[in-house]
């Protein structure tokens, strides 16, 4: 499995860009998973719902499961966030893996950036491999716009 990154400041269009490349990859029949990393507390399961209900009462583990999807929510509570290889772990087996933040761990990244950006991450973190800005960066990495999909994809096909 392929591992890519995609990172950028806050409303950089790192969402939209992991959406594109993963529509992409999948018409082109890859298998295609993602994993996004959250720095805040999040809810998958909302109030009133029986899996909230469940989890609430103090179930640790929940899975929720029906004839089109399941899902696993575990409760953390304080014990350690897991890294991304944990995760990695978890995984079926897949050609590609769209891993949206954790900008800190060892995978090749690419980076999102606004054009009104001032301070950029690949100029502090080593294994950014190309950038993706509507504006042009003084920089020797490879560059795309935002509406570059194809050019993108070929990118991540023929040099990640």
């Amino acid at each position: 499995m392929k591992v890519i990154g995609i990172i950028g400041w806050k409303n950089s269009g790192k969402t939209f860009i992991v959406s594109k490349i993963i529509k992409k990859l999948k018409s082109m029949n890859y298998k295609v998973a993602s994993i996004k990393h959250a720095h805040h507390n999040f809810e998958i399961d909302h109030e009133n719902t029986d899996s909230y209900i469940h989890r609430k009462a103090g179930s640790e583990q929940v899975i929720i499961s029906s004839a089109k999807r399941w899902a696993k929510i575990i409760e953390l509570k304080n014990s350690k966030e897991k890294t991304l290889k944990q995760l990695l772990e978890q995984l079926d087996k897949t050609d590609y893996v769209i891993v949206e933040g954790f900008k800190n761990e060892n995978h090749p990244k690419i980076e999102i950036l606004r054009v009104e950006s001032k301070s950029y991450l690949y100029d502090k973190i080593s294994n950014v491999v190309c950038l993706i800005s509507d504006k042009k960066i003084d920089s020797n990495l490879p560059q795309f716009k935002k509406k570059e999909i194809d050019l993108i994809i070929n990118f991540i096909l023929n040099e990640i």
